[in-house]
């Protein structure tokens, strides 16, 4: 019996201490409250609709409501700014890390945060699918058509993007670059805001991310290109720019960060929700509807590639001469 009671005080003893050592995940009962889940881009677009499916997966798992804000502007960066303002995250606050977050900074002489420094990598989970539509009444057939025009016509091809220093302002800018062309950017708030313009006969072209689909299976809109490493699925008949004998792959990889100090377990709470919400199938259709396919990085490896990334952003605003300044 002495040796039972041992073995008792033993136990409560070993209970005591993983409950002094529990994570203050659980002390605090986090999640407390609903999550604010930014989309820097205007509501309608892939993004949007990709974090609002996400979100209401989550919102099952978490037990509170994952509320998705749309702060549009500044190149996608809002969200980004907005986390970097807080002294230190509790989980209630997360957003998309877009890929213009690494880069606006390196534009500027007076950064207003770091996106290595300011921030915390809960999961990185997929990239867009990237195209070059006009409208379809132009009298561009394809891209050999519409670049022969834009060479002749220096200055005068217009085409709108989600914003200065955006990778579809990135990508364009490099595209004139190497062709020789002197391209005119327009930048707009997001996608729709975009579209509209060219409808209207405003622009001659849009760069944007697949929420031009709809509009080009309307026949609204023809599509000249796409940027991944290969022919969109969808779309099998408008080459990638690799074939058109331009050597780029673009494709902005993006993820969810929340602000900096973040305690781990409230991170891998995050990054393990989200990680099963990335692999439902209701979010896998909504990936497909934007030709979009799911690349899951955990935390750790999330982090590495941002240091990567960060380096790559970095050297193109340079090689490019850009700034906001």
């Amino acid at each position: 019996m002495e040796g039972l009671a041992s073995i008792g005080r033993r136990a409560a003893l070993a209970i005591g201490a993983a409950a002094l050592a529990r994570p203050a995940i659980a002390q605090h009962g986090f999640p407390n409250r609903p999550i604010r889940l930014i989309c820097p881009w205007p509501a309608g677009g892939s993004a949007d609709a990709v974090f609002r499916t996400i979100g209401e997966v989550a919102s099952r798992q978490l037990g509170q409501p994952v509320l998705v804000e749309n702060r549009s502007g500044a190149s996608g960066t809002m969200g980004v700014q907005m986390m970097a303002s807080e002294a230190r995250g509790d989980g209630h606050l997360i957003g998309q890390m877009p890929v213009t977050a690494f880069r606006l900074p390196a534009m500027t002489r007076r950064p207003t945060w770091d996106p290595l420094r300011d921030l915390s990598y809960i999961i990185h989970l997929t990239g867009y699918l990237f195209g070059v539509v006009v409208r379809s009444d132009s009298p561009w057939q394809d891209w050999a058509s519409f670049i022969a025009h834009a060479r002749t016509s220096p200055g005068r091809v217009t085409y709108g993007t989600p914003g200065v220093g955006s990778t579809l302002h990135i990508t364009m800018e490099e595209i004139g670059r190497r062709t020789g062309i002197e391209f005119t950017h327009v930048p707009f708030r997001g996608g729709p805001d975009g579209f509209r313009a060219l409808l209207a006969g405003d622009i001659t072209a849009i760069a944007d991310s697949a929420g031009w689909a709809p509009l080009v299976q309307e026949g609204r809109f023809r599509l000249l290109c796409t940027w991944g490493a290969a022919r969109a699925q969808r779309f099998p008949d408008a080459p990638t720019l690799k074939e058109l004998g331009l050597d780029i792959v673009s494709e902005s990889p993006f993820g969810v960060v929340g602000p900096k100090g973040m305690d781990p377990a409230i991170i891998r709470r995050l990054h393990d929700v989200l990680k099963t919400a990335l692999e439902d199938p209701v979010v896998i259709t909504m990936l497909a509807r934007f030709d979009m396919v799911p690349r899951y990085m955990d935390s750790e490896t999330y982090a590495s590639f941002a240091r990567e990334l960060n380096a790559q952003e970095v050297a193109a605003v340079r090689r490019l001469g850009l700034s906001t300044d």
